[in-house]
């Protein structure tokens, strides 16, 4: 079978041929403007696949270029599609009097819900024509159709991207952003068609599937994708949908925020004339960690009558997540040469695939997901915090944190301080013991209002802290607070353990540099079946703080 990807070597084209690199079946067509560029991707993408370079220019006659590619299958990876003119379709127009099957990456979503104009004809030629074959929508609609499971009525959706800084973003894309940014956008809000505008409205939020570390809390923008205009009809009860995206580091997405607003209020006529330089800064511009992710929540009615949210949430570490946008062509490119070709007709693609396809595709890569509930109001604080990745604790690990009035517990421990001039000053200003070997230690739970408090006792020597589920920037966190100085702790659950990885902190209610943060190795294990706890506390530079491990037995409660 014989695809022809236009604009091949570009990002979204290039990474789909680098899914399809061992399938003999293929013959893969890299196409666009350059010649030289597409010979350039073919001599090195390797594997088994056939390929041809071939030159493509979307501004001259299409069809009689297309036709002499002979291609099986067209996959239009060249974009803005927000940008393609008088005749945005051109290319449509041309699959459909080759007869032959179209696919495209559009993220504009007019472009996306235009699609539909040419379902007659495309069903009477036998054609198949998707529109909008990526992330957004086919992803997000294949996410709400698994969270809306049981629900009567869904309300609102809201979902989000968070790209790594380090993913590597294509100048069409930025030209895309940049000719929306603070340009008004069809969305539905309140129940009714309404206006907002690009990058100029937005919402922070935590992506973080149970039980794994999360990304920092992220602040989304905004932006014109199809699920805004292709989603509603699919849920006739929705009152609002918003979508955004998230990039870092997140100073230049306030300052890209901040230009849009000159559009918005016509201080500028349009951002597109400064994209080189946003994509010379983001592509260069950049430090943090090298994941990604995504988040779409819901909300709506529950098959008891209640009101019910649900999210799902998903993290891509390291060069996998960048992939993610072209898989759903991957999935659908090998269903053809499996003889699962789509239903003909023209239509947004955002019924192709759910998202069982897509797990299959994620469990090839450092990919993971997971589904948060609201809580029960009863669940113990870590319950809350770790939604059914819970249930994956050792018992020993859940009953030291089913505390009821009046748990305590005791065992043993020993404490090690560090040695640099430091240690001594912060252990006093936390109270944490001295240095000791085998010391009896009693912990006493008490419930409060939204927590616990925790009183430790080191033979004699008393320190406490309040534990709580973290709120807005430490949302999916568990908040220690030790006097003045709070800590967002992720809880992770990794194999049999159970680790507390400091995220965030605070120190008299003022957000403190990361790069200062204490931290450390520590956790919770079983070992023998008794409950066991290793916590050590190390300053950047200064290093070890203090070190205490030992064995904890519930003796009450």
């Amino acid at each position: 079978m014989r695809v022809v990807i236009l604009g091949g070597y570009g990002v979204f084209g290039g990474r789909l041929a680098r899914l399809l690199p061992d399938d003999t079946r293929l013959i893969l067509v890299i196409a666009g403007r350059s010649l030289a560029k597409a010979r350039v991707f073919c001599a090195g993408l390797g594997g088994a696949v056939a390929t041809e370079a071939a030159a493509f220019d979307r501004d001259q006659p299409v069809e009689p270029q297309l036709r002499g590619l002979r291609p099986g299958l067209i996959v239009d990876a060249m974009g803005p599609f927000q940008c393609y003119g008088a005749d945005p379709y051109g290319i449509v127009r041309a699959a459909l009097a080759l007869g032959v099957d179209y696919m495209d990456f559009a993220d504009g979503s007019d472009f996306v819900h235009g699609i539909s104009q040419f379902d007659a004809e495309a069903r009477g030629r036998g054609v198949c024509v998707l529109s909008g074959v990526s992330s957004f929508p086919v992803l997000t609609a294949a996410v709400v159709r698994h969270l809306a499971q049981g629900f009567r009525r869904v309300e609102t959706i809201s979902g989000g991207i968070a790209p790594s800084p380090y993913a590597g973003v294509g100048l069409n894309v930025i030209r895309a952003i940049a000719g929306y940014a603070g340009r008004p956008v069809r969305l539905t809000r309140d129940g009714s068609t309404a206006i907002g505008h690009a990058l100029t409205e937005s919402r922070n939020y935590t992506i973080a599937p149970p039980g794994r570390l999360p990304l920092h809390s992220t602040r989304f923008s905004l932006m014109d994708v199809p699920d805004l205009q292709v989603l509603p009809p699919e849920w006739p009860g929705l009152r609002s949908i918003w979508m955004g995206a998230g990039p870092v580091p997140e100073i230049l997405h306030r300052a890209l925020g901040g230009l849009a607003w000159g559009v918005r209020l016509r201080l500028l006529p349009s951002l597109a004339r400064f994209a080189g330089l946003f994509h010379w800064a983001i592509n260069r511009l950049r430090w943090g960690e090298h994941r990604g992710g995504m988040f779409v929540e819901i909300t709506g009615v529950d098959a008891a009558g209640n009101p019910a949210t649900r999210s799902w949430h998903m993290l891509a570490e390291g060069d996998d997540g960048p992939f993610i946008p072209s898989m759903a062509l991957e999935a659908l490119v090998r269903r053809c040469l499996d003889g699962q070709r789509p239903t003909p007709g023209a239509r947004a693609a955002i019924r192709e695939l759910e998202l069982a396809d897509y797990d299959r595709l994620f469990a090839r890569r450092a990919i993971t997901t997971g589904v948060r509930a609201a809580p029960a109001p009863d669940a113990p604080l870590y319950a809350r915090i770790l939604g059914d990745a819970w249930d994956r604790l050792p018992e020993p690990l859940r009953r030291m944190h089913r505390p009821g009035p009046g748990m305590t517990a005791q065992g043993r421990a020993t404490v090690e301080r560090g040695r640099n001039p430091l240690a001594p000053l912060v252990a006093a200003i936390f109270a944490f013991p001295a240095a000791a070997a085998d010391l009896p230690v009693r912990v006493a739970f008490t419930p409060t209002a939204n927590g616990e408090h925790w009183e430790r006792k080191f033979a004699g020597h008393r320190f406490s802290s309040l534990q709580t589920e973290g709120r807005g920037r430490s949302a999916h966190l568990l908040a220690e607070r030790f006097g003045p100085f709070e800590f967002a702790l992720a809880l992770v659950v990794d194999g049999d353990r159970l680790r507390l990885v400091p995220r965030r902190w605070s120190a008299f209610g003022l957000p403190m540099p990361r790069w200062l943060m204490p931290h450390g190795d520590s956790y919770e294990t079983v070992e023998d079946g008794c409950f066991r706890f290793h916590v050590e506390i190390r300053l950047p530079l200064a290093g070890l703080v203090v070190r205490y491990r030992g064995w904890l037995a519930p003796v009450g409660g």
